[in-house]
């Protein structure tokens, strides 16, 4: 089977595509149930399942029954520090606590505290929150980015653009998810260690690497980096039932999609990457 011109071993690839997305690194981490706090609004913002975290930490049923204090383990990347910076974001119809800390990736308690909104869960249309984040510093995968050229916003969009005529994928999608990820950042590492403008997970890029385009790729090559996007995109819209369900599978996994539906979280993802989108067709 050839995708674009490209050998793809026809069997594997559609299997392992339902869960690539959100493939763990061997390394787990530990954190804290925030009150507020489920279960897939941590496994959005950890990029994992609720399924994996079902069976990492060994929860009863389908994980309902988390509480408020208990540890979990949520896979991680190793080692890293992080400072603390704010986002404001304006209430909009649809917007929940849990949603946004989904979105922002922080727990629903750390908003509540920084908007002094007390116990309640209750958000109102219009208010403008600031939105605490915790911007994780990887110290190995970021020092090697930093030893690198770090090409221009302007020169990671021309390669978006190139790459997805070569993979005849619609440009302005691939813009559109590049910019909701990362702004165009080849130095963006997200917290659960999601690199570049494009915002792999180094398992992805494993993936990718074997079963795809059957050479080892550096994620941390702004090229490379753009090529996994760019495949995992394509292979997306092909397996999926619609361009929103293949955006929706590139943020919270495509088999979490499909055996779930769209999170509040996602819905939000794909509405923004759909306007973006748009822009970029103009």
């Amino acid at each position: 089977m050839a995708l674009f011109g490209r050998p793809v071993r026809a069997l594997a690839v559609p299997i392992a595509l339902a869960a690539v997305i959100t493939g763990s690194a061997s390394a787990v981490a530990l954190i804290r149930v925030h009150p507020g706090d489920t279960l897939s609004a941590i496994a959005l913002r950890y990029h994992t399942t609720v399924a994996r975290l079902v069976a990492l930490n060994h929860l009863p049923g389908d994980g309902d029954l988390i509480y408020a204090g208990q540890e979990l383990k949520v896979p991680g990347s190793g080692p890293a520090h992080a400072k603390t910076h704010v986002v404001f974001h304006t209430v909009v119809a649809g917007d929940t606590l849990d949603g946004l800390a989904a979105r922002y990736h922080v727990s629903p308690a750390a908003i509540a505290r920084r908007n002094h909104l007390g116990s309640s869960t209750v958000v109102v249309l219009g208010a403008r929150l600031a939105i605490p984040q915790r911007v994780a510093t990887h110290r190995s995968r970021l020092g090697s980015l930093a030893t690198r050229p770090e090409p221009s916003p302007d020169q990671i969009a021309e390669m978006i653009r190139a790459t997805a005529a070569k993979w005849r994928l619609d440009p302005a999608l691939a813009l559109a998810i590049s910019w909701q990820e990362s702004g165009w950042n080849m130095r963006e590492i997200s917290p659960v260690g999601a690199i570049g403008a494009m915002q792999v997970m180094p398992a992805t890029g494993v993936f990718l690497s074997d079963d795809v385009l059957h050479r080892r790729l550096d994620l941390g090559d702004a090229q490379d980096n753009v090529t996994a996007g760019v495949a995992m995109l394509s292979l997306l819209t092909h397996e999926a039932s619609s361009t929103s369900q293949a955006v929706a599978g590139y943020y919270q996994g495509l088999q979490s999609v499909r055996e779930h539906g769209m999170f509040a979280a996602t819905k939000q993802y794909v509405a923004d990457v759909m306007s973006l989108r748009a822009h970029y067709l103009q």
